[in-house]
């Protein structure tokens, strides 16, 4: 019921609030020479469209991506002009690693401009092999993050992607070749689709657990509104809830036993507080989104790119920033992003928000009249309640921008 209450309060409010202003002329705001910042690339390309997927992807095709990473290098260095610092990476996609010459060339140039700390890139099983994995390793790539969604050979047949990555068995085996070759490399796995039962999801984890995995991220299914129809189709029927909380409390249990919470949905066997996740947004306060389709948040102000590949290439290469809407947060909705942002990570310190209480309090008092708070005397951390409460939450917000692409598109 709670969760239920929660989420449709969410729901209204993430879609009210990621309505960016196209009528203004787009700035991006003036920096400030702090570099803890978040450099994500997106890269659109796909061999293939997921039909769950709700990011801004596109079929491959080589002439165009050589030309988009080529544009991707000269709005690097537009940042750079600008007086931006970052030093973090994060690419994403789509498929980064679709065309590896051209992601090691721009790696290249990012590690030479800024003083980076860190790499997290995006790959999907099939491109894990010898050659490619060298050339992350020669780039400097300290996280890889392998799309697998599931070991089920029933569902990765519906989702379109068995014949592309392969059997669930062969897609264990390469994760379990893979693993350790990084410092941190994260399987991200899906629960909740539509034709998932209780045993496929078990399944899943101890394949997992068997291949003794160092990260992993398990998203509740998140399907914009646009796209449950596809979703429908391929898999064979609706999405629902139901059985989300169910299917989230099984994962907690049965992984919190080898890995700890990164995040509400995120399990590290690194005890490091500084591992790096999927959800750049939460280690991150800020973030620049470079690329078509991307979406960043400096300074206050939250900006998407064109969503034209041509257009974006066009604009790179006339020396202007590709922005296609801004939206300018104000202090009470800063501190909302960063209330929700930052317990996420299942802990939130006093210091980080003490100028924000006032603009929070009623969502303080509301989480902790629900259980999903403990205070401490020096931070708030999330309860097994409010850990779930919070994969509602994020579940909500992530719909809302995946329905704002699907209108950009």
């Amino acid at each position: 019921m709670i969760a239920s209450v929660v989420g449709a309060i969410a729901r209204k409010n993430f879609n009210a609030g990621l309505r960016f202003d196209s009528t203004q002329r787009s700035v991006l705001p003036i920096s400030d020479g702090k570099h803890e910042r978040l450099l994500y690339l997106h890269i659109p390309f796909c061999e293939q469209l997921c039909p769950y997927c709700s990011f801004h992807r596109v079929i491959f095709e080589e002439n165009l991506c050589r030309a988009y990473f080529s544009a991707l290098r000269k709005e690097i260095l537009l940042y750079k002009k600008a007086g931006w610092s970052f030093s973090g990476v994060y690419v994403g996609g789509g498929t980064p690693t679709v065309m590896l010459d051209e992601l090691k060339e721009t790696l290249k140039l990012a590690s030479n401009e800024f003083p980076l700390k860190s790499i997290s890139v995006e790959t999907n099983p099939n491109h894990l092999h010898e050659d490619s994995v060298k050339i992350l390793i020669d780039s400097s790539v300290s996280r890889l993050s392998v799309g697998v969604q599931s070991f089920d050979d029933d569902l990765l047949r519906k989702m379109g992607r068995y014949h592309k990555y392969g059997s669930g068995e062969e897609i264990a085996q390469r994760l379990k070749w893979v693993n350790g070759s990084f410092p941190t490399v994260n399987a991200d796995m899906i629960f909740n689709f539509p034709t998932q039962t209780n045993t496929v999801l078990q399944t899943d984890v101890e394949t997992l657990l068997a291949i003794g995995i160092s990260q992993i991220t398990y998203y509740p299914l998140m399907v914009s509104d646009y796209s449950r129809e596809a979703m429908l189709k391929a898999l064979g029927g609706k999405v629902s809830y139901a059985r989300e909380k169910q299917f989230y409390r099984f994962l907690s249990e049965r992984l919190s036993k080898r890995y700890h919470h990164s995040s509400a949905w995120c399990f590290s066997q690194n005890s490091n507080n500084n591992t790096a996740i999927d959800e750049y947004i939460v280690d991150f306060d800020e973030y620049a989104g470079i690329g078509s389709g991307a979406i960043g948040f400096l300074r206050g102000t939250c900006y998407a790119n064109t969503f034209s590949i041509k257009d974006y290439i066009s604009l790179i290469n006339e020396g202007l920033f590709p922005l296609a809407a801004t939206k300018i947060f104000s202090p009470a909705d800063k501190a909302r992003y960063n209330f929700m942002m930052k317990l996420f990570s299942t802990s939130l310190s006093f210091r980080d928000m003490e100028d924000s209480w006032g603009h929070v309090w009623q969502e303080l008092l509301a989480f902790r009249l629900a259980g999903a708070l403990k205070m401490g005397h020096e931070e708030i951390r999330l309860t097994a309640r409010g850990r779930y409460l919070w994969v509602v939450l994020m579940r909500e917000f992530f719909i809302a921008v995946n329905n704002f692409r699907d209108h950009c598109r």
